[in-house]
């Protein structure tokens, strides 16, 4: 059966990637949630997801999504980024709270799934910038301000790169 990381690297959708980080989060913290929807909105580009505590979405920022799918060297790095985001939020729809406690799984997640050199690992240690580093400077592109639902993030095949 192939690794988690092979299995990253073959993602074309959320679905592909979310599956992966439940499956991660469960084979190391023994933790599991369903029913969670996933929301594109154009936030600032110091907001790369969030959760509120006791819902079932997770808006993620198309924004700086696009900047990565334009800017990344391979669909490894761009899953990467995915796979981080959804990490990070999903371990706040599981009830984490703290943003440091957050911050610590996400990397202690990664590092047991894909070691210390996969480019996951390397966002969840020095955040998105290290394989991005144009995130943070210059205009962000523009686009309409509408809310994308992906209504079920656990079934859908919605693709992310366009």
């Amino acid at each position: 059966m192939p690794s988690i990381a092979e299995r990253l690297d073959a993602c074309e959708d959320f679905s592909d990637v979310f599956k992966l980080v439940k499956i991660s989060v469960e084979r190391v913290l023994g933790r599991r949630r369903a029913g969670l929807m996933l929301y594109l909105a154009r936030l600032p580009k110091q907001i790369g997801a969030f959760h509120t505590m006791g819902t079932n979405g997770i808006v993620m920022n198309r924004t700086m999504l696009d900047m990565v799918t334009h800017g990344a060297h391979s669909l490894r790095e761009i899953n990467s980024y995915v796979y981080s985001i959804l990490l990070h939020e999903y371990l706040h729809a599981l009830g984490y709270v703290e943003e440091s406690t957050v911050r610590r799984l996400v990397h202690d997640v990664s590092l047991e799934v894909f070691g210390p050199d996969h480019p996951a690992t390397q966002i969840a240690l020095r955040g998105p910038t290290t394989l991005f580093p144009e995130m943070f400077t210059g205009d962000a592109p523009s686009g309409p301000p509408d809310v994308e639902v992906i209504p079920d993030l656990e079934r859908n095949s919605q693709k992310y790169i366009s």
